[in-house]
């Protein structure tokens, strides 16, 4: 408490770094945002002063330090989340192409997806099949609901790729350039999972071929965007793929995701573990995996802190099926 010091003055922190999947809220920005808007409010239009104040908020959504990343409340968070994406989508409805928004948009409902219905729904599918399914069928609205926003980005950027990928997907990928590659993992990462969620879909399963080129593309522009995550997501995609993964490949991203994370992601074991080990039927390497991901400090790495804490507990659910993913 500030009362604790003798000059009465708390110290100055300096602010770390940290990753940006959904925005925080800024008192500072929001005062800021108001005044400017009351004053064109006198100048120009109210419409106009509406789209400017929104995309004022916008930018200053899109670009802030995540409130939701940092908290090691994962349930806390999954409960606020809906009303943080319903207020992204209202500020879209006002400025829809705004890439921030799209963006954030974009990653929030792939993140609450996969992490409060997607998991939940393939925990449940074993006690309770039709509610396990019914779950992860509206994981899979909410993964395609991500897909649009980042497509919307892509498509306001490169007019017509969206239907280039339904067409031509290696070639729909080519016009991307690297300041997108945000975008294009976000696309396949929604477009993935979706697939994941029901792999015996062929309507999904012939899209993987999109999924492919787009993640293809993002690697060629910068293999070690947002420090491996790329590479990560390939472990995941090949675990979801229909029939024996690509092994080598498996081991080769495990390897430079660790290498390019400096073993800050908690997932990425678990994810190694699902994608490999398990296929391989190594239980030793499936123990040891897990094990280094559970004796990981969730709350060490504030960026991944979220993450982390939700990794951890994939980790313990899969611990206690250990013996059904062995034989």
């Amino acid at each position: 408490m500030h009362g604790d010091r003798p000059n009465g003055k708390a110290p100055v922190s300096q602010p770390s770094p940290k990753r940006d999947w959904m925005p925080g809220f800024r008192l500072q920005g929001a005062a800021r945002t108001a005044a400017a808007a009351a004053v064109i409010g006198l100048l120009v239009p109210a419409c106009s002063v509406k789209k400017f104040a929104v995309r004022q908020v916008g930018d200053a959504l899109s670009s802030g330090t995540s409130v939701y990343e940092t908290d090691p409340d994962i349930d806390l968070v999954g409960g606020a989340l809906p009303f943080s994406l319903k207020f992204l989508e209202s500020l879209l409805d006002v400025t829809p192409r705004h890439r921030g928004l799209l963006v954030s948009a974009a990653k929030g409902f792939a993140l609450y997806s996969l992490a409060y219905v997607d998991m939940p729904g393939e925990i449940l599918i074993e006690q309770d099949f039709q509610e396990g399914k019914a779950l992860r069928e509206r994981a899979r609205r909410l993964y395609l609901r991500s897909l649009g926003y980042s497509m919307r980005a892509l498509e306001t950027a490169y007019p017509g790729i969206a239907g280039e990928f339904g067409q031509a997907p290696e070639h729909a990928a080519r016009r991307v350039q690297r300041k997108h590659v945000d975008l294009l993992y976000w696309a396949g990462a929604a477009l993935g999972l979706s697939i994941s969620t029901d792999p015996t879909n062929p309507a999904l399963v012939v899209r993987l071929g999109e999924v492919d080129a787009m993640v293809g593309r993002a690697l060629e522009l910068d293999e070690s965007w947002d420090q491996g995550s790329l590479h990560e997501f390939l472990l995941r995609l090949e675990a979801a793929r229909p029939g024996a993964a690509d092994k080598a490949r498996v081991e080769s991203s495990f390897r430079r995701a660790l290498d390019l994370s400096g073993g800050r992601r908690a997932g990425l074991y678990v994810a190694y573990a699902e994608s490999f080990a398990v296929p391989a039927q190594d239980r030793a390497l499936f123990d040891e995996l897990l094990d280094k991901a559970l004796a990981m400090d969730a709350d060490e790495f504030e960026e991944y802190r979220l993450l982390n804490h939700l990794a951890q507990r994939r980790a313990q659910w899969l611990r206690s099926r250990t013996d059904d993913l062995f034989f």
